[in-house]
């Protein structure tokens, strides 16, 4: 993929995808910081809702972390975005408008490395619409899956946890948390009541 030469037009996109606790922001980390070592320029722009570890970084689980610029939406990442930046990172892509699909094309349509980073479904088991047209446009996809916290096998389903119980299917889409709220389970041991 990184393969370039002085006849080539770069500029792609790339998805990070999984349930929770699959490593996403990890895999995230690890390709900015693969392409920072290239003396790329690099800008990481994460959702202002997400502030779970940090504002003006992205953290992993496991403490791994990049400098970002938090931002509302799409049109603010466009108005933050500096002319001599080859490489967007965007971290939870799933918390952005729809019009991030649009940008990350014109973006890459502009010779721009974009890389994402988010969650495939919601709790309910649902696509998130923006994650999905991401995956139908991106040059690679990278699917992530963690471990079912109930029997061990892959979990490609993230469970949202109420009191300890499965959350309502009409609950509210978002909610941000971590292992107190949610797990990681594979399709026979997720449940939605």
């Amino acid at each position: 993929m990184y393969f370039l030469n002085s006849k080539a037009q770069i500029g792609w996109i790339e998805v990070i995808t999984g349930c929770m606790f699959a490593g996403k922001t990890e895999e995230f980390i690890r390709r900015l910081v693969r392409l920072g070592y290239a003396k790329f320029e690099i800008q990481v722009f994460k959702p202002t809702i997400d502030n779970r570890y940090s504002e003006n970084q992205v953290v992993s689980h496991s403490k791994k972390a990049v400098e970002a610029i938090s931002v509302k939406n799409s049109e603010e990442l466009l108005t933050n975005l500096k002319p001599t930046t080859n490489v967007v990172g965007i971290d939870e892509v799933q918390f952005f408008d729809n019009n991030i699909v649009k940008l990350a094309d014109s973006l890459a349509d502009k010779g721009i490395i974009v890389i994402v980073n988010g969650l495939d479904k919601d709790f309910r088991g649902e696509a998130f619409i923006n994650v999905e047209q991401l995956m139908t446009r991106a040059e690679e996809v990278k699917k992530l899956h963690a471990i079912c916290v109930k029997c061990g096998n892959l979990a490609n389903r993230t469970q949202r946890l109420i009191n300890g119980k499965p959350a309502n299917y009409y609950d509210p889409i978002v909610l941000i948390g971590e292992k107190d709220k949610y797990e990681a389970r594979c399709r026979h041991c997720h449940e939605v009541t």
